[in-house]
């Protein structure tokens, strides 16, 4: 059985999502981000990603990282490319051209888009995004993130899916990357044909249960 070393409030929504899409079964174990706790190190502590037991499995104490009958991967957007691709199906490349594209705007999304969008997503999560600094590093970060969302824009002007007019893993990678800027709406009211292909894949049912247990989660 897949095993998934992490917690739903961490990149491991990528992993957790497509397990959703493809009605997998899978073993999630607990591995908390070592910042979220006071002492990681201290007796008791549940297993982070500063425990011995976790960094045996990935040296750099990353989450998520997948057990998939032996084999072992620690980036997420290599996870979810393997297991689409080990599953077949609509969401996996139908050949070696669709592959590269997806392979394309995974590391598109993860080189171009996900550094500064996440300091949308870490202003949110801080509190600051609705302070008048808080509002004026968005507007900066969104500046920068106006060409790579400008290429969003042309692509989605004239397709629904990132791939073969289709959903597939690409959507995934890209969107759950996307997501962290989508709390400062002036970027998505500037570039509206990328917002309604975000809100097209979020309203898959799987996003939905996904998200529900990340709430839940806390």
């Amino acid at each position: 059985m897949l095993k998934i070393y992490g917690v739903y409030r961490s990149r491991a929504t990528r992993i957790l999502w497509l397990a959703e899409e493809l009605g997998l079964s899978f073993e999630l174990v607990a591995v908390i981000q070592a910042y979220r706790l006071a002492d990681p190190m201290a007796d008791g502590a549940p297993m982070n990603t500063r425990s011995p037991e976790f960094l045996a499995v990935n040296p750099m104490g990353s989450i998520p990282t997948i057990d998939d009958d032996g084999l072992i991967l620690n980036e997420s957007l290599a996870q979810t490319l393997y297991i689409a691709k080990k599953q077949g199906g609509p969401l996996a490349p139908a050949d070696l051209s669709e592959e590269a594209k997806m392979l394309q705007w995974s590391l598109f999304a993860a080189t171009s888009i996900e550094t500064e969008a996440l300091k949308i997503s870490m202003a949110v999560n801080e509190g600051r995004l609705d302070s008048e600094a808080g509002q004026a590093e968005a507007k900066a970060v969104a500046h920068i993130l106006s060409r790579p969302f400008g290429v969003l824009e042309q692509h989605f002007a004239t397709h629904d899916y990132a791939v073969g007019d289709r959903f597939t893993v690409a959507d995934i990678n890209l969107g759950e990357i996307v997501r962290y800027a989508q709390a400062y709406q002036p970027l998505f009211d500037a570039h509206p044909k990328t917002a309604a292909w975000l809100s097209r894949i979020q309203s898959r049912p799987a996003f939905k249960a996904m998200w529900e247990t990340r709430v839940k989660e806390g």
